[in-house]
């Protein structure tokens, strides 16, 4: 069968089960939550009631299995009925889209097609995951999303079996969740005057004002409908570096022996920010009380606090900041920032929470109890996993999927590597070089969207699709190893039916022949020289 993420154990059997209009739903004790989701999910495509079923026999039936790790899964499916037993509700929810997808494409949509019949095959499968965080980074500070384009983005992460939504709030140019004891973070912090036009060398500007944001309420409702699937959204706020839209709001958070901040604004350029928070204890409770209310909304054991990308030149200028690093005994601006990271480290650690940031957190010492994404290739991830710390592994050379899909100017904006669809199915998250006792510290793996190039939901569509698809079946199915001994060709047959179930859905992804001419957007592509080197 073309099933993606590919299942760990797969045999097909002879003849079909046939959902009919009396067609029911067992829940056994404990799996009503995910009877619910499955029938919410199953109804508007298939026009189904899926009513309440007394026995498994005729029926689809779910139940639990102890002896099943939570989110491991089995589909038994015959003439007589479907069974799908997992060892929690996220395998439940697992099972019920590998269900979707062995009904058909068809399954995706949102209302029933006529004359639409409804089969089973006959099969079982045996199926768990290899990661336990298996993500995507969604970066909704340089362009902001509506929240129904995020929700709909939660479902195709569900429909993929990925299980984190890494959301990237804050950076210089937008503060996009509302804090209730600074609202100015959000009444000028949210906007921007204009935005750049393709890639860094093209200084060019579309004078267009972009912005939005959140309230708490929407991201509660983010959070709610994201648990529903199974789904763990980790938020970031980005500290100490990538903060100027927050120092545009109050411009007491900057560096202000050095630099006039009174004088800046939402940041309209992309790139590294100059522009710092000062190390002052005011600015310390200031990032305190913002980070209080993210947890009020964010029930996830991690939360990200970047730390990537902070220059240390204002710091270096600075009284203030050279008095503190005397102050504390510091070697230099590498510690003054490990530091600070290591601050709050301590304040999420007290409050049963984890710090994760970028890799630049090894800086100057790693914080104690953090975990790292290692973004800068695999060499932060294997010194933190060496040294002990849990690892998500997400090298922009490898998983960064705005960069280009294909070389040629046809591609939108055609930042960064070329990172083909098979190049993102041939990634490995771990690398040889860690033994066994530090490969178990790579907890799992991501993919990121960034989204300067990237200015609505189907610009997000292209570049995260069908390389997403890639991602999730290395996330979750057991590949080899070796990248070279994975089964290109029949991943790219499998997709070839994957495509279907993505169209249904609505996702308007890169083609395999190329972009359609809408995604071309002439006049807004980066120049050949403007691009990364190979």
């Amino acid at each position: 069968m073309d099933l993606i993420p590919a299942p760990s154990r797969f045999r097909a059997g002879e003849g079909a089960f046939e959902l009919r209009p009396d067609t029911g739903l067992h829940a056994a004790p404990g799996t009503e939550r995910a009877a619910r989701r499955l029938r919410a999910e199953l109804g508007p495509a298939t026009g189904l009631d899926l009513p309440p079923a007394a026995a498994p026999e005729g029926a689809i039936a779910l139940e639990l299995d102890p002896a099943l790790g939570a989110e491991e899964y089995r589909i038994e499916a015959d003439a007589e009925g479907v069974r799908l037993t997992a060892g929690g509700g996220p395998g439940l929810a697992h099972a019920g889209q590998t269900l979707r997808q062995l009904l058909g494409p068809a399954a995706y949509r949102r209302a029933p097609l006529p004359g639409a019949e409804w089969r089973v095959p006959a099969v079982r499968i045996e199926d768990r995951p290899r990661f336990g965080w298996r993500g995507a980074l969604l970066d909704v500070s340089r362009h902001f999303l509506p929240k129904a384009d995020v929700l709909r983005f939660l479902d195709q992460l569900a429909a993929h079996k990925l299980n984190v939504l890494h959301l990237h709030l804050t950076d210089d140019q937008g503060w996009r969740i509302e804090i209730r004891r600074h609202p100015r973070l959000t009444e000028v912090g949210s906007w921007r005057e204009r935005s750049m036009v393709g890639f860094r060398a093209a200084d060019r500007r579309d004078d267009r004002p972009h912005g939005g944001y959140y309230t708490q309420d929407d991201l509660r409702e983010i959070v709610a409908y994201a648990a529903e699937r199974h789904i763990t959204v980790v938020p970031e706020i980005d500290v100490p570096g990538h903060m100027q839209a927050a120092i545009a709001a109050y411009p007491e958070l900057g560096n202000t022996d050095v630099v006039d901040t009174a004088a800046l604004g939402v940041w309209t350029d992309w790139g590294v920010c100059e522009n710092v928070l000062n190390v002052s204890d005011a600015t310390l409770r200031f990032v305190e009380e913002v980070l209080e209310e993210v947890l009020e909304i964010f029930p996830s054991t991690f939360v990200h606090l970047g730390g990537d990308e902070c220059p240390k030149d204002q710091w270096k200028a600075s009284p203030a900041a050279q008095a503190r690093i005397e102050e504390l005994g510091l070697a230099g601006e590498d510690e003054l920032q490990s530091w600070f990271i290591r601050h709050f480290d301590r304040w999420l650690a007290e409050r049963g929470r984890r710090l994760i940031g970028w890799d630049e957190i090894l800086e100057g010492g790693l914080a104690p109890g953090a975990a790292v994404s290692s973004w800068r290739g695999y060499e932060g991830g294997v010194a933190a996993a060496k040294a002990g710390h849990d690892v998500v592994m997400c090298p922009e050379q490898h998983v960064y999927l705005d960069h280009r899909q294909a070389g040629g100017e046809d591609e939108p904006i055609p930042v960064g590597w070329v990172r083909t669809l098979e190049d993102v199915y041939r990634f490995e998250p771990v690398p040889p070089v860690l033994d066994e006792a530090a490969a178990a510290r790579v907890i799992g793996t991501q993919a990121n969207i960034w989204t300067e190039f990237m200015d609505d939901a189907r610009d997000v569509d292209y570049r995260a699709f069908p390389r997403l698809a890639a991602f999730a079946e290395v996330a979750w199915s057991d590949l080899p190893r070796e990248p070279a001994a994975r089964d290109w060709a029949g991943f790219e047959q499998r997709m070839a039916a994957h495509y279907g179930r993505l169209d249904a859905l609505g996702v308007e992804y890169r083609r395999p022949e190329g972009p359609r001419p809408w995604q071309r957007r002439p006049g807004v592509l980066g120049r050949p020289n403007d691009n990364r080197p190979e």
